[in-house]
């Protein structure tokens, strides 16, 4: 009987492969110093990508069975037995058994897509290089003496920047806290790396909002933490469902993006933070509170994270300065209880010896300067008017084909597409007429949805981008 692939199994087909072309070595089928089949003989043979025959023959290749010259194509090894053959590892092996895992593939596609081809970009949650304070940067740089050290700092980070970010957050966030509660991070998802890494063990259960930036996370499943979902709403989670989730699964910890959320840009009610925290004192589950956005508000009022609320400790409170000030100086931070941070700081200090201390530097000079209060003003102002470009075009376009709520800050709409469609079909669709997003199933459970992103791109190509999503979306 004739070996066909087997699309059900688990095995992936390159592996299939790799093991048939292997077990036709072992008896003979395929005789040393024979040519084998080749990449598109193969391929078409068993309707399979040549991508798959590559790989099959790399894994082959590594284990010495095969050799593959340019110009005379891929034969079985002489020597298969022997002493003399070199062998290469089997990297792909190796890849498969690492316990760190990989981007979910169709995030990989998106981050592939946006380094190698011109799109208009309505996927990268970061702001466009005109949004970022480049005079000031460039004058803090080029004008001040770098007054720090080049060698490694404290392990918390440098104890000027901690001090005059808990000024900053207790100006701007109503957060009281010290120096010695900080940790700088590179960025947040460092901090949230640090938390589910040493704070969590395996099997532990963690309650996470359906749909979020988290939910596209793959540390918790790399960490063997379980999941479970907290439906988010137009006004965030609903608290009773902590109690549920609580008594049923005993959940350990708490992830929650309340201002602004990701994907959403729902604006959690200050009940509902005022009922979460309350939930946290009454079963001891610490919350850990993503707020990248809460500056970013369009209607003027200061928005108070939970961690303002927090009078006992309950609330690890992570943010940065890429979303307000500039992704590529990677500077997030963690406030929490101070043997909390000791021991995350241990574990940073583990991974890269501390944080650089050169964007430390230029991240205090400009928190510390006039600027910063006029740099936010700028920017929510831009943000507002890029918001309001993407309802209009939405509106224009797709005001039969999708439902949206208006965001009042951040820089996320989450759209609900009334036409049903395959995620990936849309996405290809839409990369073929120059514009890409995020799909909606890497962030929630649910179908149906999209993440449009209005921070990147002006008013005139957010226009067009929602247009050829438009005509994407037509075509399918």
């Amino acid at each position: 009987m004739e070996w066909r692939p087997d699309r059900k199994s688990k095995i992936p087909l390159y592996k299939q492969l790799a093991a048939y072309i292997e077990n036709g070595i072992s008896d003979g089928t395929f005789p040393p110093d024979k040519s084998l089949p080749s990449e598109r003989g193969l391929a078409k043979q068993f309707d399979i990508n040549r991508s798959t025959v590559v790989a099959a023959y790399d894994e082959l290749q590594s284990n010495g069975l095969i050799n593959r010259n340019r110009g005379s194509g891929t034969t079985v090894s002489k020597d298969i037995w022997g002493l003399a053959k070199k062998r290469m590892p089997s990297w792909n092996r190796y890849i498969e058994a690492g316990s760190f895992l990989p981007n979910l593939p169709v995030t990989q596609r998106i981050y592939k897509e946006l380094a190698e081809t011109k799109l208009i970009n309505l996927a990268s949650g970061e702001l466009s290089q005109d949004l970022f304070p480049l005079a000031s940067l460039r004058e803090i740089t080029a004008s001040r003496s770098f007054i720090g050290s080049l060698g490694y700092d404290h392990p918390q980070g440098n104890e000027i920047l901690r001090k005059t970010l808990a000024a900053h957050v207790s100006q701007y966030r109503d957060i009281e806290t010290n120096a010695s509660s900080i940790l700088i991070t590179s960025g947040a998802q460092q901090a949230l790396h640090l938390v589910v890494q040493c704070l969590l063990k395996h099997g532990d259960a963690v309650a996470i909002e359906d749909p979020s930036y988290h939910y596209n996370l793959p540390i918790f499943k790399s960490a063997g933490i379980k999941t479970y979902d907290l439906k988010s709403e137009k006004d965030g989670i609903n608290p009773d469902e902590i109690t549920n989730l609580y008594k049923k699964h005993r959940i350990k910890m708490i992830f929650l993006n309340p201002i602004f959320q990701n994907p959403t840009g729902a604006l959690m009610p200050e009940s509902k933070r005022r009922k979460i925290l309350e939930l946290s004192s009454e079963y001891g589950i610490p919350i850990v509170e993503d707020d990248p956005y809460s500056l970013t508000s369009f209607f003027g009022e200061k928005i108070q994270p939970l961690k303002s609320y927090d009078k006992n400790g309950n609330v690890l409170y992570i943010s940065s300065l890429t979303k307000i000030i500039a992704s590529g100086l990677r500077i997030g931070w963690i406030i929490g209880p101070r043997a909390v941070i000791e021991r995350l700081s241990d574990a940073k200090q583990q991974v890269d010896f501390g944080h650089g201390s050169y964007s430390q530097w230029v991240a205090n000079d400009f928190l510390e300067s006039r600027e910063f209060k006029s740099h936010i003003k700028h920017l929510v102002k831009q943000l507002e008017q890029r918001r309001d470009q993407i309802v209009s075009s939405l509106q224009l376009f797709l005001k039969d084909e999708a439902d949206f709520d208006i965001p009042q800050g951040g820089i996320h709409i989450w759209c609900k597409l009334k036409k049903e469609v395959s995620d990936i079909q849309l996405l290809e669709e839409s990369i073929k007429r120059g514009v890409i997003y995020v799909p909606g199933t890497t962030m929630g459970s649910e179908k149906g949805f999209v993440r449009f992103t209005f921070a990147r791109e002006n008013e005139a190509t957010i226009h067009e981008g929602i247009k050829r999503f438009a005509e994407a979306l037509a075509a399918i």
